[in-house]
């Protein structure tokens, strides 16, 4: 039985998820074999896509559903947590 993760987080970088912390997203995303998406507003896109990360345009203060399926799903569910919480490793 593969595992099911989501978790809420939070946008915290002042620019939102421009092109810097989504390629650290996908960078992130694509260390794992689970399907990875991400939620905002209406739209969900993959993980693994920069351009479909982009199309989320989620601002500061947005707060991004992150879903997983796959084996290590609770493992890619954690470190994309950790990275939105750490600002995407980017510092202006």
């Amino acid at each position: 039985m593969t595992a099911k993760q989501k978790v809420f987080f939070t946008v915290i970088n002042d620019k939102g998820l421009h092109t810097r912390p989504s390629t650290e997203l996908v960078k992130c995303a694509a260390n794992f074999q689970s399907e990875i998406t991400l939620t905002y507003q209406d739209l969900s896109v993959s993980a693994k896509s920069l351009l479909g990360i982009l199309m989320l345009a989620a601002a500061k203060g947005a707060k991004v559903l992150v879903e997983a399926e796959g084996d290590d799903a609770k493992d890619a569910v954690a470190a994309i947590v950790e990275l939105a919480e750490n600002k995407f490793y980017i510092n202006y």
